[in-house]
């Protein structure tokens, strides 16, 4: 990744996976080459979730370069999660939507509790992963309604992405063109669509 965004000038933003050893001299080096954050994991086929102590320390230590994190969790571990992740002191943004199960309807107490840490300006999330979320299969427009009404709610905090090349999917592989269309789906305006796919990610990946 280092080697893609360093070819890549300023055009391209990283993410990374490191360890609580990180030290200062290793983030400079990351932030030069143009990341902008770590990811955190606690979702189950991903293996152990992330150690919040952890955590807790990696934040201390790449909070003074101006970087977020990325959180991805399984929907039922949000409730336990939900109170260590409004402790943290730094941006945070939601992976596809929270996984929230689409087939129980939008006063299910994870999306209602995906809802309520959006209220907080430090919470962004991702309207991507339809493909991952849908309980009927292509075209995925049931996953795709839930990402509407948090562009439509949070339109300031929202982002957007394929996710190619779909990791840990071994069937039905989607395609990309056809989650391109979904953008009509959840940003139908013009506005909407503007601050998803440019104005959005410019001002949390090239804030600087």
């Amino acid at each position: 990744m280092v080697d893609a965004l360093e070819a890549g000038g300023n055009n391209y933003r990283g993410i990374a996976m490191v360890e609580r050893t990180i030290e200062a001299e290793e983030i400079e080096r990351l932030d030069a080459a143009g990341v902008r954050g770590v990811r955190f994991n606690f979702v189950t086929h991903l293996g152990e979730p992330a150690d919040t102590r952890a955590i807790i320390e990696i934040v201390e230590k790449i909070r003074p370069f101006g970087w977020h994190a990325v959180v991805h969790f399984d929907a039922f571990r949000l409730p336990d999660l939900a109170p260590f992740l409004k402790s943290l002191d730094l941006t945070l943004v939601i992976d596809h939507m929270g996984r929230i199960d689409v087939s129980q309807g939008i006063d299910q107490p994870a999306f209602r509790l995906l809802l309520d840490l959006l209220e907080d300006e430090k919470f962004w999330v991702k309207v991507s992963g339809s493909e991952r979320l849908s309980r009927t299969g292509p075209p995925f427009a049931d996953a795709a309604q839930y990402g509407r009404l948090l562009v439509e709610r949070f339109p300031d905090r929202v982002l957007w992405g394929t996710d190619w090349p779909h990791p840990n999917i071994y069937q039905n592989m989607p395609d990309d063109g056809a989650l391109v269309d979904l953008l009509e789906i959840i940003a139908p305006r013009p506005e909407h669509l503007q601050a998803l796919l440019v104005d959005n990610p410019t001002r949390l990946y090239w804030n600087d």
